[in-house]
């Protein structure tokens, strides 16, 4: 058998490049989380039914790898609706899990003094839940719950008064991974 010359090496190379991106990009078409990359509720896995007063849409994202601690947003991990402003009276969010782990979103008022994301974190890898307006925590459902699913959404309606309010995932880690946003209501 002789050898190949270094224009079939070059070619061979070039084909099995192109052959294993094609591979790479079927994959991600075929398990990719819907939704991603648009970040909020019109793919998820379940439809909310018609929800009352101002909706902000909020999506509950991941990377799918380890969780890298630490504070601020190293984990990959992320949690951003889709208005940072809304009028006071109800507000119904509705929360997309985009991520490949269970999510839920818990409202909490924020301190004039105090930065989104600054919250002490207790041993459990968990925040202080006192003082919290609503959460939506389940899955193809109204409220608390044990957690959104990835690919599924779940959705809460609270009435706000004016004032600033974190929300935030507040499963083990969670948080101090990046999963919080501010929300100011006028």
């Amino acid at each position: 058998m002789t050898p190949l010359s270094r224009r079939s090496q070059l070619l061979i190379g070039i084909l099995a490049t192109l052959a294993l991106t094609a591979l790479s990009i079927a994959a991600v078409a075929v398990l990719a989380v819907p939704g991603a990359g648009r970040g909020f509720a019109n793919n998820a896995g379940c439809a909310a039914p018609g929800i009352p007063g101002t909706v902000v849409n909020v999506a509950a994202t991941d990377m799918g790898g380890p969780m890298m601690g630490g504070p601020g947003r190293m984990g990959g991990m992320r949690l951003t609706a889709d208005r940072t402003t809304v009028p006071h009276g109800r507000v119904s969010f509705l929360v997309a899990n985009a991520g490949r782990y269970t999510h839920e979103m818990v409202i909490l008022p924020l301190p004039d003094t105090q930065i989104a994301g600054t919250r002490a974190v207790g041993g459990d890898g968990k925040i202080d839940e006192a003082g919290s307006l609503g959460e939506a925590s389940a899955t193809c459902a109204e409220g608390a719950g044990q957690g959104i699913l990835p690919r599924s959404s779940g959705w809460v309606t609270v009435d706000l008064p004016p004032g600033r309010y974190e929300l935030l995932c507040n499963f083990a880690g969670h948080y101090t991974a990046g999963m919080y946003t501010q929300l100011t209501v006028t």
